[in-house]
């Protein structure tokens, strides 16, 4: 799979264990940077709502 337009979080260091996302025929598409060859598709929206979601605290019980 060619890497194209695949954007890494600015808070992930130089190494290969951090989470890419870009947007691809009108999906957003999410893959760990050391497993390229699996990635995970979902709607904008979905996408907006676990982002907010994560930023207000929601999950953090998980960790």
């Amino acid at each position: 799979m060619p890497d194209i337009n695949w954007q890494k979080s600015s808070f992930s260091g130089s190494g290969n264990d951090c989470v890419e996302v870009r947007s691809m025929k009108g999906l957003v598409e999410l893959r760990e940077s050391d497993d390229g060859d699996t990635i995970v598709h979902t709607a904008a929206a979905a996408f907006t709502e676990l982002l907010h979601a994560i930023k207000a605290g929601e999950l953090d019980h998980h960790a």
